[in-house]
C-alpha cells in the first residue's frame, strides 16, 4: 500500500469514529440543532476530504462536471435539508467504493510490478580473478561477472565457461528450465539454478531488453483504451444531462402536479443525483484492463497499452512474416554450387562475411563452417534490409543476398530455381556462386492458424523477403489465404497499407514479425506482435505487444486474454446502465431513500470492480 493511500484510509477511520459518535451521543443525548448539525458537518468534511481534493484536482484541470461533482452536490443539498446521517452515510459509501477502487488498482500494479521487478541486488564482477561485488547498474559491456546458483542474471550477458539451467519464467511463462552453457547468451532477470557461469556482459542493465520492457508495462498502464476514450466522451453528455434531469425532478412536480411540496421533490432530485454518479462505470474499465495487461505480463507476453488489448479481441488479418516467425528459423545448408573456386572456399567467405550478423541464415552458415572464423579480415561489414549483407573480406568486397542485390550490384547471375532460401555470392563483380539453405515449419503453427480461423475468422497473410519458391510452398501447407515474397521492408508496407484500407471500423490488422525488416509494419498495423523480441531491439521498439518466447501459441494466449478483458468490460457497462436505468425510474416514484440509492451505487461499483479483478487471475 502506498503512502498515500495509507493516508486516505487513517483520515476516512477517523471520519466514520466522529461520524459513529455524533449518532451515539444524538441517540443517548438530544443534542441542540447546532452542536449536531457541527458534529455531522465535522464528520461530512473528514470522510469527503478525498472527494474534496479530487474535485478541485478536477476544477484545476478545467473539468467541472465529473461524478464527484454529482455526489458532493447531492450531499450538500442532504445536508441542507437536514438530511444530516443520509448525507453523511452517501459520502461513506462513496468513499469506501473509492478506497477499495484505489486498494485494487494498487494491488494489481503492485503485481505487475512483481512480474517485472526482476533487478538483482548485486552482481559479482571478475578482475583478475578475484570477484568483487558491485551494483549491476555500475556493469558495462565487456565485464566479466560470476553467476552463481540462485543468484538473478544482472545483465545480458555470453556464457564464456561453465553449463547451468536456467529459469526464465519470470520473462518468459515458461516453467522448464533452459539449459545453458558457453556460447549462449543469457538475460538479465532469469535465475541461475544448478552451477556457477561464468560470462561476458553484453549491454548495461539499463539497455537490456528486459530493462526496456518493464518500462514499457509500466507505461502500458497510463495508456487509455478506445473504452475509456468513449466512457470518457459519453460522461461529457451525461453528467450534465443528469444534473438538468436532477434539477426538473425538483422543480417540475413542486410547481405542477404536486404544487408547493418542494421538501419531497427536492429530496427526490438529490436520490437521483446519487444514483446518477457513474462511479462503477467509470472505475471498473481501467481496472478490466490494467488486469488484463497483468495477466499478459504472467503468460510472458508485454502489452504495451489497453488499447491494444482491445485491438486484439478485434483482430480479424494477420500478416506474418515466414523466416523465424511461421518457420523454425534453425536453417540447415542444403547446396553448395561454386564457380571458379571450390565449395569449401565458397563457404568460407560466405561464412566470413555472414560473421557479424545475428540472421539464422548466418548461423547456419557458420554451423556448416565448422571452423574458427577470423573476424579481423572482415570490415566495413554492411547489412541492407530486404538484399542481404557486404563486407570487405580479404581485401575484396564481396556480396552475400538475395537476386536483387545482385542486379542491384548490376553482377550477372541466373536465377536458381530450388526449394529454400538462395544466397547468392559475388567476389568483386565476379559471380562467384549460391548456397542453398532450407527451413522447416514450427510445430505448433497449425494449431495457432486453426484457432484463428475457427475463432477469430482470421485472413491469414504472409509477407516474406524471400524467394517465391521457398516461401509459397509453405504458404500453401499451412493453408494461408495470400503469401507474397520476394518484398523489401517498403513492399511489406504498401502490402498493410492495403489491408489496413479495407478494413472496417470494427476490424483490426496484426503484424507478426521478428526482425529489423519488419519493423515497419509493426509499427504501422493496428496492432504489432514481435515474435522473440529478448534480442531484437527494433522489435522492441516497434512492436505494441511482445512474445518474450519465440512461440506462435502465446499469440493465441495474447488474443483469449484480450477477449476476456473486453467481454468483462462489456459485461460491467451493460450491468450498470440497466441497473442505473431501473434505480433512477424508481428514486423518482419515491421507491427509494437517499441511503438506499447509495447503496445500489456502491454495489454496483463493487460488482464492477470484483468482475474486473477477475481478468488479473485469468489463467490461459
Amino acid at each position: 500500500m502506498t503512502r498515500q493511500l495509507k493516508r486516505r484510509c487513517i483520515i476516512y477511520i477517523i471520519g466514520v469514529i466522529v461520524y459513529a459518535g455524533v449518532i451515539i451521543a444524538n441517540t443517548h443525548y438530544i443534542l441542540d440543532g447546532r452542536v449536531r448539525f457541527c458534529g455531522f458537518l465535522l464528520a461530512y468534511l473528514i470522510i469527503g476530504f478525498g472527494s474534496f481534493q479530487r474535485l478541485v484536482d478536477n476544477i484545476m484541470q478545467k473539468r467541472f462536471l465529473t461524478e464527484y461533482t454529482l455526489i458532493i452536490l447531492a450531499t450538500i443539498g442532504a445536508l441542507g435539508i437536514e438530511r444530516y446521517t443520509e448525507g453523511v452515510f452517501v459520502i461513506l459509501l462513496f468513499e469506501l467504493g473509492m478506497l477499495f477502487e484505489a486498494f485494487s488498482t494498487d494491488n494489481t500494479k503492485r503485481e505487475i510490478q512483481g512480474l517485472i521487478d526482476i533487478q538483482p541486488e548485486h552482481a559479482t564482477r571478475i578482475v583478475k580473478g578475484r570477484e568483487f561485488k558491485v551494483d549491476p547498474a555500475a556493469l558495462k559491456p565487456g565485464h566479466m561477472i560470476i553467476i552463481k546458483p540462485g543468484e538473478r542474471i544482472p545483465a545480458d550477458a555470453l556464457v564464456t565457461y561453465g553449463i547451468s539451467d536456467i529459469d526464465t519464467k519470470t520473462l518468459t511463462g515458461e516453467a522448464a528450465p533452459l539449459p545453458v552453457g558457453a556460447g549462449d547468451k543469457i538475460y538479465s532477470g532469469c535465475i541461475n539454478l544448478s552451477a556457477a557461469l561464468e560470462a561476458k556482459v553484453l549491454e548495461t542493465y539499463e539497455d537490456s531488453a528486459v530493462a526496456r520492457i518493464m518500462k514499457m508495462v509500466e507505461e502500458a498502464q497510463d495508456c487509455k483504451s478506445e473504452s475509456e476514450n468513449f466512457i470518457t466522451r459519453f460522461l461529457r453528455f451525461y453528467t450534465p444531462a443528469m444534473l438538468l434531469c436532477s434539477l426538473a425532478v425538483m422543480v417540475y412536480p413542486s410547481l405542477t402536479f404536486a404544487y408547493g411540496n418542494w421538501h419531497t421533490w427536492i429530496y427526490r432530485g438529490l436520490i437521483f443525483l446519487v444514483v446518477a454518479c457513474p462511479c462503477g462505470l467509470v472505475l471498473s474499465i481501467p481496472i478490466a484492463f490494467l488486469g488484463g495487461i497483468a495477466s499478459a505480463a504472467r503468460q510472458g507476453i508485454v502489452v504495451k497499452g489497453r488499447n491494444y488489448l482491445e485491438d486484439l479481441a478485434k483482430a480479424d488479418t494477420f500478416i506474418f512474416d515466414k523466416t523465424g516467425t511461421l518457420t523454425e528459423g534453425v536453417f540447415k545448408v542444403k547446396d553448395i554450387r561454386a564457380f571458379n573456386m571450390t565449395r569449401e572456399e565458397l563457404l568460407r567467405i560466405a561464412a566470413h562475411v555472414e560473421s557479424y550478423s545475428n540472421h539464422p541464415i548466418a548461423q547456419s552458415l557458420l554451423e556448416e563452417y565448422r571452423r574458427q572464423v577470423d573476424k579481423r579480415k572482415v570490415y566495413r561489414m554492411k547489412e541492407m534490409p530486404g538484399y542481404g549483407v557486404s563486407a570487405t573480406f580479404e581485401g575484396q568486397r564481396v556480396y552475400v543476398g538475395n537476386k536483387k542485390l545482385m542486379d542491384r550490384q548490376n553482377i550477372f547471375c541466373t536465377e536458381v530455381n530450388q526449394l529454400g532460401t538462395v544466397l547468392y555470392v559475388a567476389v568483386g563483380k565476379l559471380y562467384a556462386g549460391y548456397i542453398v539453405i532450407e527451413d522447416s515449419i514450427k510445430e505448433d503453427t497449425r494449431d495457432t492458424f486453426q484457432y484463428l480461423k475457427d475463432r477469430c475468422n482470421a485472413v491469414l497473410v504472409m509477407l516474406t523477403g524471400d524467394t517465391g519458391r521457398g516461401s509459397i510452398p509453405i504458404a500453401k501447407e499451412l493453408e494461408m489465404d495470400y503469401a507474397y515474397a520476394n518484398l523489401l521492408p517498403e513492399d511489406k508496407l504498401e502490402f498493410v497499407e492495403d489491408f489496413l484500407s479495407i478494413q472496417s471500423s470494427g476490424e483490426r490488422v496484426v503484424c507478426v514479425g521478428d526482425g529489423i525488416n519488419d519493423a515497419p509494419i509493426l509499427a504501422r498495423a493496428d496492432v504489432g506482435i514481435a515474435m522473440g523480441a529478448m534480442g531484437a531491439s527494433a522489435a522492441i521498439e516497434a512492436a505494441d505487444v511482445i512474445l518474450i518466447e519465440d512461440e506462435l501459441p502465446r499469440i493465441v494466449d495474447a488474443i483469449k486474454i484480450a477477449k476476456e478483458t473486453l467481454k468483462i468490460v462489456n459485461q460491467n457497462v451493460s450491468f450498470a446502465l440497466v441497473l442505473k436505468a431501473m434505480v433512477l425510474i424508481l428514486a423518482i416514484t419515491g421507491w427509494f431513500d437517499m441511503w438506499e440509492a447509495i447503496m445500489v451505487e456502491v454495489g454496483v461499483m463493487f460488482v464492477a470492480i470484483l468482475n474486473s479483478l477477475g481478468v488479473a487471475k485469468y489463467t490461459v
